[in-house]
C-alpha cells in the first residue's frame, strides 16, 4: 500500500491526539508536559540562479512529552513575500509538519533546549510554479523541517521561545532542481497546559 502525504499527515494528527488524550485523562496524576507554542517566523529563501527572499508570518507548534524528555510535536506554519525581487510575483508558505521531538531541561527547570525532526507537507499558494502544463500558482509538495530551539520559563504556565531556528527542506517546481533548502528562524511565547 502506497502511503500518500495527506495519509501521513492524517497519521500524524490520530497520532498527537491519542497523546494528547492519554495527557488530558492524567492531568494531575502526571509530570508530562503539553505546550502551545505561538510564535513570530521568518523564512530565508535562495532563489534559482541567484539571489535570495525572506517571508514572514507566524507559527503555531503543539507538543507532547511523554517519556523523560522525548516527545512527539506538531506543527502549522504559514510565510508571506510581496513582490519578489522586484518581479511582481507574491509567494505564500503553508507548512503542516509533525514528528519526534527531544527537550533536555536545566536542573532549575529555567532553560529547556529542543531538538526534532517533523515531516509534511508544504502548500504555496500565489506564486508561480513551473510545470509542463504550464505555470501553476498553487502546488502541494513534500516538507522535511529539522533543528531546534530554546526556551525560558517564565512562570509556571508560561516560557519565552528565545530562539527557534531550523532548515526547512521543499520540493517545489523552479525550473531548475525543484528543490529548495531554506532557513526558518522565530521566536514567541509558549502556554504550557499541563506539568
Amino acid at each position: 500500500m502506497r502511503m500518500t502525504l495527506r495519509t501521513l499527515l492524517l497519521t500524524g494528527v490520530v497520532t498527537v491526539t491519542a497523546v494528547l488524550n492519554g495527557q488530558t485523562q492524567s492531568l494531575h496524576t502526571s509530570s508530562h508536559e503539553v505546550d502551545l507554542a505561538l510564535t513570530y517566523d521568518a523564512l530565508h529563501n535562495t532563489v534559482n540562479g541567484g539571489g535570495s527572499f525572506w517571508q514572514q508570518g507566524g507559527g503555531l507548534e503543539l507538543t507532547a512529552e511523554f517519556y523523560h524528555g522525548l516527545g512527539i510535536a506538531a506543527s502549522v506554519g504559514g510565510v508571506h513575500a510581496g513582490n519578489i525581487q522586484g518581479s511582481g510575483v507574491d509567494l505564500t508558505t503553508v507548512t503542516t509538519v509533525f514528528g519526534p521531538r527531544y527537550t533536555w531541561t536545566t536542573p532549575s527547570g529555567r532553560i529547556a533546549l529542543f531538538g526534532q525532526g517533523l515531516i509534511g507537507e508544504a502548500h504555496g499558494l500565489d506564486g508561480v510554479f513551473p510545470s509542463s502544463a504550464g505555470a501553476l500558482s498553487n502546488y502541494n509538495t513534500f516538507a522535511l523541517q529539522t533543528g531546534g530551539g530554546v526556551d525560558w520559563r517564565l512562570s509556571r504556565h508560561y516560557a519565552a521561545r528565545l530562539i527557534q531556528a531550523e532548515w526547512l527542506r521543499t520540493e517545489f517546481p523552479n525550473a531548475g532542481t525543484n528543490v529548495q533548502n531554506n532557513l526558518r528562524i522565530g521566536a514567541g511565547i509558549v502556554f504550557r497546559l499541563q506539568r
